[in-house]
């Protein structure tokens, strides 16, 4: 599932793990209930940011394509 984001972070071109890096930096600055798209395209960010999600309890929306989708809960 993906959702119309609230923000875009562009992270294309960028190895692992600075696309999750970027989003622990960015994610902390939105609302809670807002949903930001990571575009990255290391394939390892395919697996890294819904790990990252999982360990910081936030929820991950999905992946399409090079998007990735997470909401912030807290």
């Amino acid at each position: 599932m993906t959702a119309e984001p609230d923000e875009v972070l562009d992270c294309l071109g960028q190895r692992c793990p600075l696309p999750v890096i970027a989003l622990a930096r960015r994610l902390p600055a939105l609302p809670v209930g807002a949903v930001l798209r990571v575009l990255a395209d290391d394939p390892a960010a395919a697996v890294d940011i819904p790990a990252w999600c999982r360990m910081r309890d936030q929820e991950f929306l999905g992946t399409s394509g090079t998007a990735h989708h997470v909401r912030r809960r807290q």
